[in-house]
């Protein structure tokens, strides 16, 4: 396993700047996140020009690890998938990362969206994976691991943060690691605003989701995801230096 970092730790700063850091932090890869609106880069970028972008992302002289694709619900969905499994192709990244469904979605007409999408990205040779994420289908840890049941090839981006801070915050995740092809991390715990805190004051046991990972063969990525948010009560780029030791010592 390595230790990689999430373009949102550093989302105040350009793509450049972020990288920049990442590289001076001496992460060997990194998770890019591409999403409307971010100052990062954008679905629409990607599909307007995959073959610039792919161009533009090897001048960084930072590989990635996964990209973190958030999209709009519309017809241009698919199109812009499409572009960023072009993309991962001519990027040798592996995985790209979408969400679930939001809670009371239909589960037959998901499983039916992401079989599809799972063959786009196979097309590409790229692994097509849901967060477990809070108000998404994925919260619930048997409606997660049901999900990849149903849709072959399906796997799952672990982000245990979503469960501590869900409403079954004691929920066995051990059923999850199966079907995990990428991990995010931070630390977090039950208390109010809790989902995001300083390393050390969290609950998230590293140890034993890192033991569990093993335990299934899990070669991939540990990505160090604190999010650069406005309202984040603490220097962000301190955390993510302490994870990333931390991480790098249970590795």
């Amino acid at each position: 396993m390595i230790v990689a970092c999430s373009t949102l730790c550093f989302a105040h700063h350009t793509l450049a700047d972020a990288l920049r850091v990442m590289r001076e932090m001496h992460f060997p890869k990194a998770d890019l996140t591409i999403r409307p609106g971010g100052n990062h880069l954008t679905p629409a970028e990607v599909l307007a020009d995959v073959g610039k972008v792919a161009q533009k992302l090897k001048t960084y002289n930072l590989p990635f690890t996964a990209f973190h694709l958030e999209l709009e619900a519309d017809d241009a969905a698919k199109d812009h998938l499409k572009a960023v499994c072009r993309l991962a192709r001519l990027m040798t990244v592996p995985v790209v990362t979408v969400p679930a469904a939001a809670v009371g979605a239909n589960p037959c007409d998901e499983v039916n969206r992401l079989a599809e999408w799972t063959k786009v990205a196979a097309g590409d040779g790229v692994i097509l994976t849901v967060e477990t994420r809070l108000g998404t289908i994925t919260q619930d840890v048997a409606g997660a691991v049901e999900l990849c049941k149903r849709v072959g090839g399906l796997g799952l981006t672990l982000d245990p943060s979503h469960y501590l801070c869900g409403p079954h915050p004691d929920a066995n995740i051990e059923p999850l690691f199966p079907f995990v092809r990428h991990v995010r991390l931070r630390d977090s715990n039950r208390g109010p605003g809790g989902f995001q805190v300083r390393v050390g004051q969290g609950e998230i046991e590293y140890s034993r989701v890192i033991t569990s990972l093993e335990r299934c063969n899990y070669d991939r990525a540990l990505t160090v995801d604190i999010r650069d948010t406005p309202d984040c009560p603490f220097p962000v780029d301190q955390e993510v230096r302490k994870l990333k030791f931390l991480l790098e010592s249970l590795v």
